[in-house]
């Protein structure tokens, strides 16, 4: 059962006053330096330490997978392929808790048993989508975004945005 009002509130509580790398901070006032970390990004699985968040990112992408799951037969697993696969959801996040992107990347396959030999015929193919995540979009606010929507993140109208990751699949499958 998510019980997401728990989850997104030890969201806000331990990420959402935190600014590392923000204006202010010693980290910015060495210049450079500072411009330099706030560029390097990292896994948003990376950045998430407390078990509790590390759990929370697992869930949100298994309920994706299963959103995709749900409506993959009516929209965009139609066509020259069968079967569809999520293979996963991924972000990019600076020291500082800004996303630089996500992605969800996806297979499919048809296959078709050759019926004088007994092989298979296979055809693959596999995308990676990029979704329409705004910029300055912190990972908190994201997250929190997301597991506020229960069992339907999918749809969630993103921070900074009025598309969803529903949108960015629509664009890419």
């Amino acid at each position: 059962m998510i019980r997401k009002a728990p989850f997104a509130l030890a969201f806000v509580l331990v990420f959402g006053c935190s600014d590392a790398g923000a204006s202010g901070s010693p980290e910015a006032s060495e210049g450079s330096a500072a411009l330099a970390h706030a560029r390097t990004f990292i896994d948003a699985r990376s950045y998430l330490t407390a078990p509790e968040h590390i759990e929370g990112w697992y869930l949100l992408t298994r309920t994706l997978r299963e959103n995709f799951d749900a409506i993959c037969g009516d929209t965009f697993c139609e066509g020259d392929y069968q079967n569809y696969e999520s293979l996963g959801f991924r972000c990019s996040v600076n020291r500082g808790g800004l996303v630089g992107s996500c992605v969800w990347m996806f297979a499919a396959s048809s296959e078709e048993v050759v019926p004088r030999t007994g092989d298979f015929r296979v055809q693959f193919e596999h995308w990676h989508c990029r979704m329409p995540i705004a910029r300055g979009t912190r990972l908190t606010e994201l997250l929190t975004t997301l597991s506020s929507a229960g069992r339907e993140p999918l749809f969630a109208p993103l921070p900074g945005t009025q598309r969803s990751l529903y949108d960015g699949l629509v664009e890419c499958l």
